[in-house]
């Protein structure tokens, strides 16, 4: 119980079933870290138990996750009904320990809790007030009531005339260089998205600041809650622009008790790469084009070769020659396959080696005088099995139809392009052989995985020779245990007879199962699992920013949707990317057709109006029919442009201005100015991975994509094109300033 004085009986109520929660919540993780540590302690048990103990242990790690992330605002509002019913929510659900296992805590997420977002004057949906609790830590510090049912006359003194004081009080909260999470001030739009149906393909289309990013995490968080046993089974993927974005992100889904999410860049999706360089915009263009498919293609058939003219082959003191008509029909009939080019392998050597069977089998074994053929079938399985185990056969096979590895493809493929593209696109993309990828590469990559596909009997070999391993190992632990059996009852069995019937486990299970008892269980989360796994199949994907993404990366992504559950978030305005597609339809089409849906947020929570008039009339100078979303709040700043002449020197003094007491300042520049601008900046580094929660951080324009900050200044916007320099202006949610010593684009020159 807190011992903080309250000056009304509302106050001290809050803050009675606060302290109430917190000690359920206390008490349940006491419990829940207790039961977890006893279920892991349960090691090598029977089938039934250990599965037990692995469910036990999946409910418990979430659970406990869940705890874990409430510490914050676990409470944060109440409606009370019309029928007298009160019910408060929170970011999980809570219950009694009575038999009933009465709600004392709603779950923001549940069905009930949605007229908190939902309910209006005009349709109260069954509400007399709607209560927002603002807590720190676990002290209640204000209430705000919102009378829905007018000819109800109560009164608690906490009435909020407007229904918007937490709502603005967030919006102009400083920022910390994370994104919060926005459960206590959701709006009826943002809800009506979050709670969607789960099936199909849903586009989120918002300008700078509708808060699409907050409404599709979530939409993620929503999604597994309503859809738990799918979705923790396959996980949801969450795509982002790039790594800053996604730290910035990072702790939205654990404040809300949700862990079962793989967060990740384009450039992170083929395991085993972690590409975060970016190519020229003409390379990634190029790379991006949804042709590329068909030239990867048309790559992985070039493997595929003829002899030029014949290759011989020593066999038995024999010379065998494979031209290019006998090779070209065992090429055409393993193509007829279907199969990828590395799964088909097998089949090509089975053409190959048929081939030569038959070539020495008619040399060996043809009679001179009349033609016929002296050979028995069990004669010709010989040939065929000592021309296996001819080195020179295998050699052929391999510069025939050689298996080869995604990235050994791709490589030599952007080292070489010349005899794939046209001059100019070759020229764009060409780079000696490296280990170094590119975001760009990365759907190449994937492409050619899925053209070349895998040979798996070395796998399958490997994993053969390991099981035979450890049922080895098995037999030798029964061994051992049975001739410690008969060394101890050979010295009993003379005081008693009966002593050599007892059974060891030598007499109940054989070594196969025993080993088979004792493999390693994979306690990787469902998110860990489809890292690693290229052809997993998520339950749901969320892509952030999709307007930037090429058509070869909806190729990777598509693969990884097969049932095309997908939310799309994004501004066709803000698209910068060379390869990005910018239109809906023509990113979805290729998949969906039109089956799909479209929505759009309207609504600026996060720029103000200031703010936005100077971004938007940056792109009305090129599109003068351009509608930004409209503010919600105004703060009576206006931005400042300022020419210099010491740009470096300006910068500097300008953020000293701009940095506030609290918060956090961006300059937005472009990359070639960084290092320069970072040597007069205390404490910031060019180059590195910028950490946004440092009070002042450096970034170009597509670096800040999806982020805010409370003070931005952008340096010589001339240099970057309308997109661009439009994110840039509108990561600002207190106050602009522009510094520049070249000339200013159209659109700033007319507003200053």
């Amino acid at each position: 119980m807190s011992n903080t004085e309250f000056p009304d009986d509302e106050l001290r109520h809050e803050q009675e079933f606060i302290d109430g929660l917190y000690a359920r919540v206390d008490a349940l993780r006491g419990d829940t870290e207790g039961s977890l540590t006893d279920a892991l302690a349960q090691g090598n048990t029977p089938m039934q138990a250990r599965l037990e103990r692995d469910i036990l242990v999946a409910e418990r790690s979430g659970l406990l996750a869940a705890l874990n992330a409430v510490d914050g605002s676990l409470c944060f509002g109440r409606i009370d009904l019309t029928s007298g019913d009160t019910h408060h929510i929170g970011r999980i659900g809570l219950r009694a320990d009575d038999a009933e296992r009465t709600p004392v805590l709603i779950d923001w997420r549940a069905d009930v809790a949605r007229p908190f977002y939902l309910a209006t004057g005009h349709t109260p949906m069954g509400l007399r007030r709607r209560r927002h609790i603002s807590t720190e830590g676990r002290e209640v510090t204000a209430l705000h009531d919102e009378i829905l049912d007018l000819g109800d006359e109560t009164r608690t003194g906490h009435e909020d005339p407007s229904g918007d004081a937490v709502l603005l009080a967030a919006l102009n909260s400083a920022r910390t260089g994370r994104m919060g999470d926005i459960v206590r001030t959701i709006q009826a739009d943002q809800d009506r998205i979050i709670r969607a149906p789960h099936r199909g393909v849903l586009v989120v289309e918002g300008g700078p600041g509708t808060g699409k990013t907050a409404v599709a995490l979530h939409r993620a968080a929503y999604l597994l809650y309503e859809h738990r046993e799918l979705l923790a089974r396959r996980a949801v993927l969450i795509v982002g622009p790039n790594p800053a974005f996604l730290g910035y992100i990072g702790e939205v889904l654990p404040s809300l008790g949700e862990t079962g999410v793989l967060l990740a860049t384009v450039g992170e999706l083929f395991p085993g790469v972690k590409a975060t360089k970016t190519d020229t915009p003409e390379a990634a263009a190029v790379k991006g084009r949804a042709d590329m498919a068909d030239v990867l293609a048309e790559v992985v058939r070039s493997r595929q070769a003829l002899p030029d003219p014949v290759i011989t082959i020593e066999h038995e003191r024999d010379i065998l020659m494979l031209d290019d008509g006998l090779v070209n029909v065992a090429r055409e009939r393993t193509r007829a396959t279907k199969l990828p080019h590395n799964a088909a392998r097998e089949h090509f050597e089975g053409h190959i080696l048929n081939t030569l069977t038959d070539l020495y089998a008619e040399r060996i074994g043809t009679d001179p005088f009349d033609g016929s053929n002296l050979l028995d079938p069990s004669d010709i399985t010989q040939i065929r099995d000592d021309l296996a185990e001819n080195p020179e056969v295998w050699s052929a096979i391999d510069q025939l139809w050689p298996r080869v590895t995604p990235q050994q493809l791709v490589a030599d493929f952007l080292a070489a392009p010349e005899d794939f593209l046209p001059a100019e696109d070759a020229d764009a993309i060409r780079r000696p052989v490296t280990r170094h990828w590119t975001v760009s590469d990365v759907p190449l990559l994937d492409e050619a995985a899925e053209l070349l596909g895998e040979d798996d009997r070395i796998a399958r070999e490997r994993a053969e020779r390991e099981r035979l391993r450890q049922i080895a190992y098995a037999q030798g632990v029964l061994d051992v245990s049975y001739a410690s059996r008969t060394y101890e009852f050979e010295d009993k069995e003379e005081d008693d007879p009966e002593a050599s019937e007892v059974l060891s486990a030598h007499d109940i299970i054989d070594a196969e199962r025993f080993a088979e008892r004792h493999e390693e269980d994979d306690h990787r989360s469902a998110a860990e699992r489809a890292a690693a796994d290229r052809t997993w199949a998520f339950g749901h994907i969320i892509v952030d920013e999709a307007q930037e993404l090429s058509p070869m990366a909806w190729r990777l992504l598509m693969r990884r949707s097969p049932t095309r559950s997908m939310t799309l978030v994004g501004d066709p305005a803000q698209t910068s990317e060379a390869g990005g597609v910018g239109s809906w339809a023509e990113i979805l089409e290729p998949y969906v057709e039109d089956r799909w849906e479209h929505t759009r947020l309207g609504v600026n929570y996060r720029t103000p109006s200031e703010v936005m008039d100077v971004a938007a009339a940056v792109v009305r100078a090129e599109n003068a029919g351009f509608e930004p979303p409209s503010s919600v709040r105004s703060t009576g700043v206006r931005p400042w442009v300022r020419a210099v002449d010491d740009l470096p020197g300006a910068v500097a003094e300008a953020v000293r201005e701009l940095t506030p007491e609290e918060g956090r300042v961006a300059v937005i520049a472009p990359r070639e100015l960084h290092r320069a601008l970072a040597a007069r900046l205390d404490g910031v580094t060019a180059g590195a991975e910028p950490d946004l929660t440092h009070t002042v951080v450096l970034l170009d324009a597509r670096q800040a994509k999806g982020l805010e900050f409370d003070s931005v200044l952008v340096v010589e916007p001339g240099r970057y094109g309308t997109s661009d320099l439009y994110v840039a202006l509108t990561r600002a949610t207190q106050r602009l300033g522009v510094v520049h010593a070249e000339p200013l684009p159209k659109g700033l020159v007319d507003v200053v």
